[in-house]
């Protein structure tokens, strides 16, 4: 089975050669869920939300997105991801893959770093050859404005038949309600204090996105659980979205 593994990169916001986890920890997801509901604070709240941040500042941002991400992963490179094993709990697809197999074999896995936004896929991967590209907590770091980009680039790569899996960050997830005004860039998408950046998805926003770069939609649904910090006795509600979209088969 040949994978297409994209993970957020040391590089790029948009590159792919590391390995990125899940954020969340311990238990069990709500799976199939409709869209959280906010309170009518916090709805009213996020109404109030404008775009603050200048046109000058946000294009300083999408050309430094390498450096802000260079950076992030140089300070948390030892004590921010975890394996939470749970990427071959939720896609079977994956149960075949593993991760640092002392059997790999250069000559049947090739790893590389790019930029899906800028580089072709078909540089390294021939066109037709993957049967499984997984998008996890990636999406979320490219600007809404380059999404369909990447997902036409993986879509020439993958074959007819099979499927892109995905999982990020969901829309009212609790870090996406814990940004202040000043942090907002757009609608869903906000920038961290250390200049990264993070979209919140909607599960009608991903399925347009995914539709009009010739997917089809075979699962796309929230994920919804609660982040529990026993010591400050806080419990958090944590919103994810996972889907899996299939490149249709060639009409004969």
């Amino acid at each position: 089975m040949n994978e297409l593994r994209l993970l957020q990169s040391e590089s790029p916001a948009a590159g792919f050669d590391g390995i990125i986890s899940d954020l969340e920890s311990g238990g069990f997801p709500k799976r199939g869920h409709k869209m959280r509901t906010l309170s009518p604070e916090e709805a009213e709240r996020l109404a109030k939300d404008p775009v603050v941040v200048s046109d000058f500042k946000q294009q300083k941002l999408e050309k430094e997105a390498q450096r802000n991400w260079d950076l992030f992963y140089k300070r948390n490179s030892t004590n921010f991801f975890k394996d939470r094993h749970w990427t071959t709990r939720e896609f079977e697809e994956l149960k075949a893959c593993r991760e640092q197999n002392p059997l790999y074999d250069p000559q049947r896995c090739k790893v590389f770093q790019c930029d899906l936004t800028k580089d072709d896929l078909l540089e390294n991967v021939p066109p037709d050859s993957v049967d499984v590209a997984t998008l996890i907590f990636v999406l979320s770091a490219i600007h809404p404005e380059k999404m369909h980009l990447v997902l036409c680039n993986i879509y020439k790569v993958l074959k007819p038949g099979k499927c892109v899996l995905f999982r990020d960050y969901g829309l009212y997830d609790h870090a996406m309600l814990r940004f202040k005004s000043a942090n907002k860039l757009g609608e869903n998408f906000y920038v961290r204090q250390d200049g990264t950046r993070s979209y919140f998805f909607s599960d009608d926003f991903l399925a347009e996105l995914f539709l009009s770069a010739g997917y089809k939609q075979v699962v796309n649904e929230y994920v919804l659980r609660e982040t529990v910090n026993k010591k400050e006795g806080l419990c958090v509600p944590r919103v994810f979205l996972q889907s899996k979209f299939q490149k249709p088969h060639k009409e004969t």
